[in-house]
């Protein structure tokens, strides 16, 4: 958050440390002052490492918290049974769509998987239309762009239209560019290793 390096050093003093603290949060405080506008944010998460729709559950999680009402709706991965499906009915603020019939390579059917992915974006059309919900995951909706099962320039431009104080997330690896263009937010996710290329399986409560 700001240039310095905050935690100890082990030539300081206690004094010290307490006096440098001190002038951290006095940078920090005068940062967070600078920034006056309030509104909802888009988040893209993106990149070809772990996490991204793990990323996107907890921003679902934290918000019903708070009382927000939350639509996430996931494209492409289908309807296995996930912990994710079973953990965010616990939550009444959070409504969960499912819209795609798995991965492209078991669903081998074009057409189902273009049709899911537009029923999946009507809902979305629906709840920018409606502004009644504080914020939209839209798991793997890059994955879906990516594929060419939405036009990316009216996902674009639908998101960034959005009513003012919806906040919006977005994952999956390959966003396109005019996503990352509305985007307030764009996290990569970068692989430096992972279980499965030593011959792991995806783990119950890791992966899925």
């Amino acid at each position: 958050m700001t240039g310095r390096k905050t935690g100890a050093r082990p030539d300081e003093t206690e004094a010290e440390h307490a006096e440098r603290m001190r002038e951290v949060k006095a940078e920090q405080d005068a940062r967070v002052r600078e920034k006056t506008e309030r509104r909802g944010v888009i988040v893209v998460h993106t990149g070809h490492g772990k996490g991204k729709s793990t990323a996107g559950f907890g921003v679902a999680i934290r918000a019903a918290g708070h009382g927000q009402r939350v639509l996430l709706v996931q494209f492409i991965k289908g309807s296995w049974k996930t912990g994710e499906q079973a953990a965010l009915q616990r939550f009444p603020e959070i409504e969960h769509v499912i819209s795609g019939n798995g991965f492209t390579w078991n669903t081998q059917d074009r057409a189902g998987d273009i049709a899911a992915a537009e029923a999946g974006w009507a809902r979305v059309e629906a709840a920018l239309a409606a502004e009644d919900h504080d914020v939209l995951v839209l798991d793997e909706l890059n994955m879906a762009l990516s594929y060419g099962y939405l036009d990316t320039e009216r996902v674009a431009r639908a998101l960034a239209d959005k009513p003012r104080e919806l906040s919006v997330v977005v994952t999956g690896r390959d966003a396109p560019q005019a996503l990352l263009d509305v985007a307030d937010t764009v996290s990569e996710h970068v692989m430096v290793k992972h279980a499965f290329q030593a011959g792991i399986r995806a783990r119950k409560g890791i992966e899925f």
